[in-house]
């Protein structure tokens, strides 16, 4: 247990460590490209409906196909019969995605000088058009990566394509003065580099072959998971279109400044889902497959309560620190969307019992059904009770989508989780936020930032620790990991994840 445990937070911090860091000079950047004058508000509009079609279109572009080479990677045996599995997806992706690609370039000019008043962003849709198509291949390399446990390679790989993008677009947008085309062109050039890169990782893997059976398959196990991308892809944008029926631009944009810093928290969800999958895969073909996922899991809601907590500690400072005392009213929005991802969280933890026995179906019905609620709720709560309702309609959305994906998988996947552990996190939590915010004096943004942000920590583990929740092996791995971390420093205890 203890080794499955390092191997999960090693793959975490691994994969999460160049995300976080480019990330954050991504957000720093934001200033730099307003006031210098290189992105007007039109650039920013036009972005958000490219940006908005990229993702719909990288859904598509899948097909639910990279879920389906996961889940059956370790179902084949290696060489013929694993290399028969990605020759046909790859064949498939290759000829379908071709077809896709060339009627959205030949669509492209008429519905960019319709919607767009630049005639720049024809430019912009057709650069993403073809990245999008090109990137559509990189989840085969990728997978091999995390499948084989290279989860260095992985990250730096990442890491690369990352920093990669950011330097090419401030070569092109701050240097050329190119716009929004000059950020989908430095996409497209990261992505020529980037793929005679991942090469190797799969060209031992297609061959000049295609299995009708090995499509179905396929097809039976991802298809259903592409109107879940769309309907996900719903849960992330449709909440903000709909509250915008209802405030001004201004209220919109103080909304938008709490949802973005409630939304912290994802810098600890996309690690850990990159992270959750190989391992969750790995670790069922063992004896004691459910007692390893159920411990998990509670490990990783301690980790998310922690965040929700810190996150409605901070809220406040938060504001102050990255915008101005007009912004304030965001900060009450903050906990709620924490919350929310928080459930997502549980839904990546409790809905895994459809992909191990193949009830992929059930995806798109959770998904679906959230979306419904969110989108349902948030007419009458955002029309009554503004901002706070549009974070409620949010909440509700994702509190849907993990409820209905859990009763699924419990009919297929039954597990018996830790009940009683699991609410001794949830009281720790509110008791810590609640004491870091009342507690604390007012403070100056920046001291009183880290003083809530450390006090509850400090009161969230006091609580853990005194209400027995850590059994005896794990004070002893716990002891141990200090202690390698006081020996070796926190980047050699890690270990080596390759």
């Amino acid at each position: 247990m203890r080794h499955r445990l390092k191997d999960l937070i090693s793959g975490v911090a691994i994969y999460g460590a160049g995300g976080v860091a480019i990330s954050v000079v991504r957000l720093l950047l934001l200033p730099v490209y307003i006031k210098g004058n290189y992105l007007t508000a039109a650039d920013y509009g036009a972005l958000a409906i490219v940006g908005g079609i990229e993702m719909f279109l990288k859904v598509v572009f899948r097909w639910g196909l990279d879920g389906s080479f996961m889940r059956f990677y370790y179902d084949r045996q290696p060489g013929r019969e694993l290399q028969r599995l990605a020759s046909t997806i790859f064949f498939f992706m290759l000829g379908v995605n071709a077809v896709v690609l060339a009627l959205c370039l030949a669509l492209s000019g008429p519905f960019a000088r319709h919607v767009f008043d630049d005639p720049r962003q024809v430019l912009s849709l057709r650069l993403m058009l073809v990245n999008t198509f090109c990137i559509s291949f990189t989840f085969l390399p990728f997978h091999v990566m995390r499948m084989r446990k290279r989860a260095m390679t992985f990250s730096a790989f990442e890491f690369a394509r990352s920093s990669g993008t950011l330097v090419m677009t401030i070569i092109y947008v701050i240097g050329l003065h190119m716009g929004i085309p000059g950020m989908y062109l430095a996409d497209v050039t990261v992505t020529a580099v980037l793929l005679p890169c991942l090469w190797r990782w799969f060209a031992d893997l297609v061959r000049p072959t295609f299995s009708v059976e090995e499509m179905r398959a396929a097809l039976r196990f991802g298809l259903p998971r592409l109107p879940h991308g769309v309907a996900v892809q719903t849960l992330d944008g449709g909440n903000r279109l709909l509250f915008a029926r209802y405030v001004s631009d201004v209220e919109l944009g103080i909304y938008n400044i709490g949802v973005t810093l409630g939304q912290g928290i994802k810098f600890f969800l996309s690690s850990f889902e990159t992270a959750w999958a190989p391992f969750y895969y790995e670790a069922a073909r063992e004896p004691n497959a459910k007692e390893i996922l159920r411990k998990m899991t509670t490990y990783c809601v301690a980790v998310l309560a922690l965040l929700v907590a810190g996150t409605t500690a901070v809220a406040h400072d938060a504001i102050l620190l990255m915008a101005t005392p007009a912004f304030l009213d965001g900060a009450r929005v903050m906990p709620l969307i924490a919350l929310g991802l928080a459930f997502q969280g549980l839904y990546l933890l409790t809905s895994i019992g459809l992909n191990l026995t193949n009830r992929t179906a059930f995806y798109p019905v959770s998904t679906g059904a959230a979306a419904v609620v969110g989108l349902g709720s948030g007419v009458p709560l955002m029309a009554h009770y503004g901002a706070i309702g549009a974070a409620t309609a949010f909440l509700l959305s994702y509190m849907t989508q993990a409820s209905v994906a859990f009763v699924f998988a419990q009919r297929f996947y039954p597990m018996r989780y830790e009940v009683g552990r699991i609410a001794r996190i949830v009281i720790a939590g509110v008791v810590a936020s609640v004491v870091a915010v009342w507690v604390i004096p007012p403070l100056p943004a920046l001291p009183g930032f880290f003083a809530r942000g450390t006090t509850t920590v400090v009161v969230y583990a006091c609580l853990l620790a005194a209400s027995g929740f850590l059994r005896i092996t794990e004070r002893r791995f716990l002891s141990e990991a200090l202690a390698r971390l006081r020996r070796r420093g926190p980047r050699r205890a890690l270990g080596n994840a390759e």
